[in-house]
């Protein structure tokens, strides 16, 4: 940390060059922190720092990420900065982040991709790397070149179709880059489209983030569908590489135990031997005395030739019993060879028929899935018949608020009508009245005046009174007419009234006979998923059934094979202890004997891994039994509350229905008539 401070402050004398602040301090910082990061985001860096930090990057070995965020680098900033890192082996991580790259920045970070070596991670969020086409071409083919990059931040890069077409390109012949963000870009449908293509045959990348591109949705599904297969492909790898890695240690594990067993035969074979040298020296000595007894005594010659004969015959004995003990080992070979024959015809019927099965499995699965479609289709088709009843519904409300509504407003003008005549009629009795009483005061006053005027008076009284009663003649006879022509126009508009009422209950009634066959409609469509379901449920049971005899043919299988285990430990302990008697005579056949027993154990570890690999099957089969049950559980609950929402409904209806005509004019009007 110390000497690279202290080679950038040299350098900035060298250059001549004032070394700013913000970068010693950070410097400082790191260096008491002892970290192996660089942080410069937020210090906007020259032309002249950037020269010198690149001529410093070029001989650096202590930092392994470096931030250069928000820092407003310039186009030749950038190209000294980064050509520094071209070379360099102790970077992994490197943040150019908002620092407005365009043409320059994109040609000189293709070069660095392709010359670098160590660089794992790469943030380049809030550029303009896309603006121009052929500098991002040149940063793709950089890329496409790179062998070492795993992570990569293109988010808010100005990249549309094209820049997206030259990314598709380099992904297509990169291999090691597992992380890609190309978030809030403009890379739309023909970009999605390029990048789908790419994927497919891209084995590396196992996360996409395509957020805000103008992309459509089946595209984004089908992008995710590709990185969720790489996923699943790297997991698999990996486990594939953790299990040969375990298998490794335990063939050399078993390399050792063999290895310690063949020492230790080799020290029994040597201290026999020892023992033998031993012995042959002791009867060579024993020959002698014997030598010399024999020549002492000469007696003794023929008790001596019958001990020989009696050893050649032990000898002729010892050899008829190794070529018993040969011909063994070769009927021994012959029947493990048959064995072998007959386990790899077994296995490959297994493998046919695991074949033939999973084939079967395969396709009634696509048969469910089929089937599962066809019913979202129906309940989507459900769903829209019931949203047009309930807007017809809706819609019938609303005329028949609208046509109680006009009703009351007629009946109240009718009402105020006759109430005004009325009002009338009342005030012209009043002021008649009135007036009567008015001159039959006067009369009474000026009756003791004169008879004459009275009689005057009466006679022109008489003639006004006759007057006055033909005026109200023709006032009640105008009011009875008047009555009658108000009478008249109630009864119009109360026949109206009772046609309009008739129409719209017959038009009810028939929407209420269609809502009724669409009811029968959808019961029979329910009926029909039920029978769907019910022949669902019993393919399910018969894959069941199935998978019960997989099973437990399995299981003999594995208890077959226990057995021939049993068989061969028993049979190789036979002939260990009969090649301990004899080992001098039999250690080509003993190498042999490993071979076999090497090849079984093989054979036995393929066993183990195919058992294994059955068992996964069943188990994934059985996963996606369980997925495709709770999948049409969830049908039936929700094809019930469809039921319960469609009845819930149609009573709504009935009863809605029932209070408007009984709460209407016509119904009052007949309940008064009866």
């Amino acid at each position: 940390m110390e000497d690279f401070r202290w080679m950038y402050l040299q350098l900035c004398k060298e250059g001549g060059v004032e070394p700013q602040e913000n970068v010693v301090t950070q410097l400082q910082e790191s260096k008491n922190a002892h970290s192996s990061r660089l942080d410069l985001g937020g210090h906007s860096l020259s032309t002249d720092t950037c020269i010198i930090l690149g001529r410093a990057f070029q001989k650096d070995t202590v930092f392994t990420e470096i931030s250069l965020s928000d820092c407003m680098l310039t186009e030749e900033g950038t190209k000294m900065l980064l050509a520094g890192l071209f070379h360099n082996t102790a970077v992994k991580c490197l943040d150019l982040k908002g620092n407005n790259l365009r043409s320059t920045g994109a040609e000189v970070l293709g070069k660095l991709l392709g010359c670098n070596k160590t660089l794992r991670r790469l943030v380049l969020e809030w550029n303009a790397l896309g603006v121009w086409e052929e500098s991002f071409s040149l940063f793709c083919d950089g890329l496409a070149s790179n062998q070492t990059l795993t992570q990569l931040d293109l988010r808010n890069n100005q990249i549309n179709h094209h820049g997206a077409s030259e990314l598709a390109l380099a992904l297509r012949h990169n291999s090691t880059l597992e992380e890609l963000d190309l978030r809030w870009n403009n890379i739309g449908l023909l970009g999605g489209r390029s990048l789908l293509e790419a994927l497919q045959k891209n084995k590396s990348i196992v996360q996409l983030e395509m957020a805000g591109n103008n992309i459509p949705s089946d595209i984004l599904k089908a992008l995710e569908q590709t990185t969720g297969n790489n996923t699943e492909r790297e997991f698999t790898l990996r486990e594939s590489r953790n299990k040969t890695h375990v298998l490794s240690r335990e063939i050399q594990t078993l390399k050792d135990e063999k290895g310690r067993q063949f020492l230790s035969l080799m020290e029994t074979i040597d201290r026999q031997r020892e023992e033998m040298g031993r012995s042959t020296w002791s009867t060579s000595a024993q020959i002698g005395q014997l030598q010399e007894a024999l020549n002492e005594r000469k007696s003794a010659i023929n008790s001596l030739t019958a001990k020989l004969q009696m050893t050649e015959a032990a000898l002729a004995l010892s050899e008829q019993k190794s070529q018993s003990m040969g011909e063994l080992l070769s009927q021994m070979k012959a029947e493990n060879e048959e064995q072998k024959e007959e386990q790899s015809r077994l296995r490959k019927k297994k493998e046919e028929e695991n074949s033939l099965r999973e084939g079967k499995l395969h396709r009634e699965i696509q048969n469910l899935m089929e089937t599962n479609g066809q019913l979202r289709n129906k309940v989507d088709e459900l769903e829209c018949r019931c949203k047009a009843q309930q807007q017809q519904i809706f819609e019938l409300k609303q005329e028949l608020t609208n046509s109680t509504t006009e009703l009351k407003m007629r009946l109240t003008k009718a009402e105020d009508r006759l109430e005004s005549e009325k009002r009338r009629s009342k005030q012209a009795l009043e002021d008649m009245e009135s007036l009567r009483h008015k001159e039959v005061e006067h009369i009474s006053r000026h009756l003791e005046e004169s008879e004459k005027v009275l009689q005057e008076r009466i006679f022109k009284l008489e003639t006004q009174r006759i007057q006055l009663e033909e005026e109200l003649c023709r006032t009640k006879a105008a009011c009875v007419t008047e009555r009658a022509h108000a009478e008249e126009e109630l009864g119009k508009v109360r026949v109206q009234m009772r046609l309009e009422e008739q129409e719209r209950v017959s038009s009810l009634e028939e929407k209420l006979r269609s809502l009724r066959s669409s009811m029968q409609e959808m019961q029979l469509h329910c009926s029909q998923q039920k029978q769907t379901i019910s022949e669902l449920q019993a393919k399910n049971s018969h894959q069941s059934i199935e998978m019960d005899g997989l099973r437990r043919r399995i299981e003999e299988l594995q208890q077959d094979l226990s057995g021939k285990d049993q068989e061969k430990v028993a049979e190789v302990s036979r002939v260990r202890v009969e090649l301990q008697e004899q080992i001098g005579q039999l250690e080509a056949e003993r190498t042999a004997q490993e071979g076999l027993k090497a090849k079984i154990s093989a054979l036995e570890r393929e066993l183990k891994v195919l058992t294994n690999n059955h068992r996964e099957v069943l188990l994934d089969k059985e996963s996606e039994k369980s997925s495709v049950l709770e999948k049409l559980r969830l049908k039936e609950v929700e094809i019930q509350r469809m039921k319960e929402d469609e009845a819930q409904r149609a009573s709504y209806l009935q009863s809605a229905i029932l209070t408007y005509v009984q709460g209407s004019p016509l119904g009052q009007y007949s309940s008064s008539k009866k």
